[in-house]
């Protein structure tokens, strides 16, 4: 899957990730290959996401949206 995490200052990420865990604004959530096309607000806290190696990173964020499709996942956040 491809991730990309824009903020009003640019890029913060963006490339092939396993797997995406997301602070849903109603609960939390994650995001696997083939998952079903979707549009989220967030809230504060952190997107956990495991690279292609599989190695796993965090972001802080204050908030934001995500839209998953075709799996692509792109995240506007705060």
């Amino acid at each position: 899957m491809q991730l990309r995490i824009i903020s009003p200052t640019g890029v913060r990420f963006e490339g092939e990730v396993q797997r995406v865990s997301l602070p849903g604004t109603k609960a939390p959530f994650v995001v696997l290959r083939s998952h079903a096309p979707l549009i989220s607000s967030l809230t504060a806290g952190e997107i956990v996401y495991t690279d292609a190696a599989g190695a796993e990173a965090s972001i802080g964020i204050e908030g934001g949206f995500v839209e998953v499709c075709r799996d692509k996942i792109v995240v506007c956040v705060e």
